[in-house]
Parts: structure tokens; C-alpha cells; sequence
């Protein structure tokens, strides 16, 4: 891929506050592309702004376009005026997750498994939509009435889930994928017969229309994107847990990471992630 005989060099790219995959995604293009002599910038928006910003063309590309439920309805609103640039993770959920060496394996086990988990699930933000889902279709789908269900941050329950993995004690938290905690912390997710925490999403780049035309080799190397689960979770640690950059200096965390995984652009820019 000849990134270096695009002519216009200056790249905007938007992420979204919050999503830590957002930023991961952003700054390791942001790093591939500087290596080609690009000037990229990287702008946090929340979505509704960030897909008005990318729709008239006052950014390049957002890489955290979910569908088909959570951005449904801005796809349908600016769709128009955007270009898909490829699908780069397959497996975006909401779930439960309890410490590798439990005994639950479903959700379904959770209700004849009080003692072993303090009849306790540790969640996040009232206002999440992952939130409301535990409350309107998880708890009462597996018969969790009973449980403490606790609302508090995501900060908290990552601390919680810090704490007693660490402790060795068995532990039910609300998570979501992609997410570092899969990386940071000896986690799984529970099986969920009943989906009751609703299907699976895909995970989208969006670039203003005519982006194509204007930057095929960065829309190739877009359309080239494709990151593992695996990947994705050390990406995210890096950059954010506090064992490493905290969410500070996003830059030297993609730098830390590619030496580690230094295959990743080359095969990236080779086309060759998917395989």
C-alpha cells in the first residue's frame, strides 16, 4: 500500500467520549498513518455531533459507527451523506462476566448459585443503557429479583473487579465487549441462553462522502482494519487501565504497544489482518 502518494496529508479523526475502543482504534490509524508522513489529528465528540461533524465533512472518519441497533437511527439520518470504510470488530455485546475459576458458566446457573457470588452483581452507571438492560430484561429473565444488584460507575466496578480477583473470590459483574478488563483481569463471560442482554453488534469506520475518491489509500487502508479480541484488549489496557497510561499520553500507549505487537501494522497495511 503506497499511503505515501496521497497528496493531501492532513487527516481528521473522530472519536467518542467514553469508548475507549473509540480511541484505540483512532490512535493506532493515527500512528499508521504518521509513519507516511500524515498530520493526523484526533477529535473527541459524542456521537450524535461526531456523525453531524463527519456527515458534513468537517472531520475525515469516526471509527466506532455500532450497528445494527445503537447507531440505527444516525445511520438513517446521515447515511447519505457518509461512506462505510469496512467493519474492523465482530463481536461488540453487552454481558455478564464472572472471574475465570467460578462455577457459573450461564447466566441461568447465577440463581441456584447465591452463596458463591453474595447473591451480589456489580454494575455501572444508572443512566447506561447496559444499566437499564440488567434491570428490565437480565434480572428478571433469570430470576434475579432477589440479587443485590449494584449501580454505581464503571470506575467502581472495575475496582471491584480488581479487588476480588485479586482476593481469589468469586465475583458478578456487568461488562461489556470490546473492553480492557478481558486483558487486565482473569474474566469470562457467562453463556446467555436466553439472550436476554441482546444480540451481537458490528463495529463500523464512517468517512464523509467522496472520502474514497478524495484518499483511496487511506480508505484502503481502512477497509484493511480488522482487530482480534485478543488485540483489542491489550490495545485498551495499555492505553487506559491504571497499571499502564491511565487514559494519558494516547500516543506513547499505541507506541508501547505496537513494539510489542510489531506485525500488526505491517500486516495491516498488507491487508493480511483478517487472515
Amino acid at each position: 500500500m503506497d499511503l505515501a502518494s496521497e497528496e493531501d496529508k492532513e487527516i481528521t479523526i473522530g472519536a467518542f467520549n467514553g469508548w475507549d475502543e473509540s480511541y484505540a482504534a483512532a490512535y493506532n490509524t493515527k500512528y499508521a498513518l504518521e509513519q507516511d508522513g500524515f498530520t493526523v489529528a484526533v477529535e473527541s465528540f459524542d456521537a450524535g455531533p461526531a456523525f453531524t461533524a463527519v456527515s458534513q465533512g468537517d472531520i475525515d472518519f469516526i471509527m466506532d459507527g455500532w450497528l445494527p441497533v445503537t447507531h440505527e437511527d444516525y445511520i438513517q439520518q446521515f447515511g447519505d451523506d457518509m461512506e462505510a470504510q469496512g467493519c474492523w470488530y465482530i463481536d461488540a455485546k453487552n454481558t455478564i462476566a464472572v472471574n475465570e475459576d467460578s462455577p457459573a458458566q450461564s447466566m441461568a446457573d447465577l440463581a441456584d448459585m447465591a452463596d458463591e457470588y453474595g447473591s451480589t452483581i456489580y454494575g455501572i452507571e444508572a443512566g447506561a443503557g447496559l444499566t437499564r438492560m440488567m434491570q428490565d430484561n437480565m434480572i428478571p429473565t433469570y430470576g434475579l429479583e432477589d440479587w443485590d444488584f449494584k449501580i454505581s460507575s464503571t470506575p467502581a466496578m472495575l475496582a471491584q473487579l480488581a479487588s476480588s480477583t485479586d482476593a481469589g473470590e468469586n465475583i458478578v459483574v456487568t461488562l461489556w465487549r470490546p473492553h480492557w478488563a478481558y486483558d487486565a483481569f482473569p474474566v469470562r463471560d457467562l453463556e446467555d441462553p436466553e439472550g436476554a442482554m441482546g444480540a451481537g453488534e458490528v463495529v463500523y469506520n464512517f468517512s464523509y462522502a467522496g472520502f474514497t475518491e478524495d484518499h483511496p489509500q487511506v480508505s484502503q487502508l481502512l477497509k484493511n482494519l480488522v482487530i482480534s479480541d485478543e488485540d483489542l484488549a491489550s490495545m485498551e489496557n495499555i492505553m487506559f487501565s491504571d497499571d499502564h497510561y491511565g487514559g494519558e499520553d494516547p500516543d506513547g500507549a499505541v507506541a508501547e504497544w505496537v513494539e510489542e505487537n510489531d506485525s500488526f501494522v505491517s500486516d495491516w497495511k498488507a491487508g493480511a489482518l483478517a487472515g
